[in-house]
């Protein structure tokens, strides 16, 4: 693959990565004298096979120079709290624990081999559906993860 190809590769994955979260907003944690300051970034996004669950994600941002550029590998800390905002009618393969562990937002926290997902899973004992979010590498992840549910009930 030619330098180029593979530059134009690694711009469609980060760009494919934005469009799957909207920013809701953002707060400064520390002041950098050159380049964007360190900040925490909230971003929501919808599940994309159940109509009626949205989900807020709160993550560190990496600031500075190589944040500013998009090449500085923000740290594992995110947290997550996902809501009912409508009807929810879940699907088969949902129900059945087919979809268990299914990735449902993924963005990518550094240039490369660093992400953050969001997995959902479905406890039919309690009818709710539960999202876990974590960040990986290639090599070594981290075990700093958090969990919400949304209870599935009819909507009024």
């Amino acid at each position: 693959m030619s330098s180029l190809k593979f530059a134009l590769f690694l711009v469609a994955m980060m760009l494919s990565n934005i469009l799957w979260a909207e920013q809701i907003g953002s707060v400064s944690t520390k002041f950098k004298m050159l380049g964007a300051n360190d900040k925490i970034v909230i971003e929501a996004f919808d599940d994309p096979q159940i109509p009626g669950a949205t989900c807020y994600l709160s993550r560190a941002k990496t600031g500075g120079i190589s944040g500013s550029v998009g090449v500085a590998e923000d740290t594992s800390d995110a947290s997550i709290a996902c809501r009912q905002i409508g009807p929810i009618s879940l699907p088969e393969k949902v129900k059945n624990g087919d979809e268990d562990g299914k990735e449902v937002f993924k963005k990518n926290t550094s240039l490369l081999f660093k992400t953050l997902q969001v997995v959902r899973f479905y406890d039919p004992k309690r009818n709710v559906l539960v999202y876990l979010t974590y960040s990986d590498r290639i090599i070594e992840g981290s075990p700093k993860n958090s969990i919400s549910i949304i209870p599935v009930t009819p909507w009024h």
